[in-house]
């Protein structure tokens, strides 16, 4: 019988220094338009961005990424501050939950990371994938009381503003010194996650034996809950998670866009930044369902296994 496990460290090298120097410039693009974001876009432009109609405002929180992308970690942040400028709940909603993914930088990180295993095809899905999630979630918080949903400081439009409402005098130097210190606080954050969750998939890769882990791979719906899971606890950057995603070759498609649709949304971290502006029987409602949610669209849509 073959051992479960074997490690040979000029395979693991080889493979670790392949997907980490894939995803690392993916990362830094990410967190540098993050930190330009951060210091010179005010909170109060993005709230007049969105309409007053619900519906539309979702629509608008949804594609919002693609024009004012930020990581998943930044946008929590930036939502505290828009929900005490006034900014509806379920605009925010929307945008906080597509952001991480609707965005041109995770779009071209994800066909790069995916070449040979249909690159197109993985990034149109996961972000229509991300869009439908983040819409549909939204539109459900939409019926739901304010009080139910956020913190005591932020129930109520405008509430603490004057913490985080001041006129920044600061010139155009000091304005990108404190980018560049955004910028780099986040690189570092980051980076850490993703190592760990690159040294993690790329042992399971190379030295865990696959005949294992068949059963899995093999039964679509143990694939999908599977790979959410090693999402969640990998704690991945979105700019990044797909490097990852890509090395599990024994796994469908349709299991590794589970991966990289509920990573940016739900994950150890995400969950305890989740505090800082929802009630924690939310949190819970809010993890419950986009786990079910994301679990339910790639499990039963017909989402074929993409080869380049």
């Amino acid at each position: 019988m073959d051992h479960w496990f074997w490690f040979s460290l000029p395979d693991f090298a080889y493979a670790f220094l392949s997907v980490v120097l894939e995803g690392v410039p993916f990362i830094l693009a990410g967190v540098v338009l993050s930190g330009l974001i951060d210091v010179f876009l005010p909170p109060r432009v993005l709230a007049r961005i969105l309409p007053g109609n619900a519906a539309a405002g979702i629509l608008m929180g949804g594609v919002l990424g693609a024009v004012l992308p930020m990581c998943e970690c930044g946008i929590v942040v930036v939502i505290r501050r828009l929900l005490r400028k006034g900014l509806p709940l379920s605009n925010a909603m929307a945008y906080m939950l597509a952001a991480p993914v609707v965005n041109p930088i995770v779009a071209v990180s994800t066909f790069a990371a995916f070449r040979g295993q249909g690159p197109l095809e993985m990034m149109l899905c996961r972000i229509g994938l991300s869009f439908a999630v983040a819409v549909i979630m939204a539109g459900v918080v939409y019926f739901l009381r304010g009080s139910f949903v956020l913190r005591p400081d932020l129930a109520v439009p405008g509430a603490a503003d004057g913490q985080d409402e001041h006129h920044d005098h600061r010139g155009g130097r000091e304005k990108a010194a404190a980018a560049v210190r955004a910028a780099t606080g986040d690189f570092l954050d980051v980076t850490v996650f993703f190592v760990l969750g690159a040294a993690v998939a790329t042992l399971f890769n190379t030295s865990v034996n696959q005949q294992l882990i068949m059963p899995l791979a093999e039964d679509r719906a143990l694939a999908v809950g599977s790979m959410m899971a090693l999402a969640s606890l990998l704690s991945l950057c979105s700019t990044s998670d797909a490097f990852v995603a890509a090395t599990f070759t024994a796994f469908p498609s349709a299991s590794k866009l589970a991966f990289m649709v509920f990573g940016p949304v739900v994950d150890l971290k995400l969950i305890f930044i989740y505090g800082l502006v929802f009630r924690k029987r939310f949190i819970v409602s809010l993890v419950a369902g986009l786990a079910i949610m994301v679990f339910v669209l790639c499990a039963f849509l017909p989402i074929p296994n993409f080869r380049g």
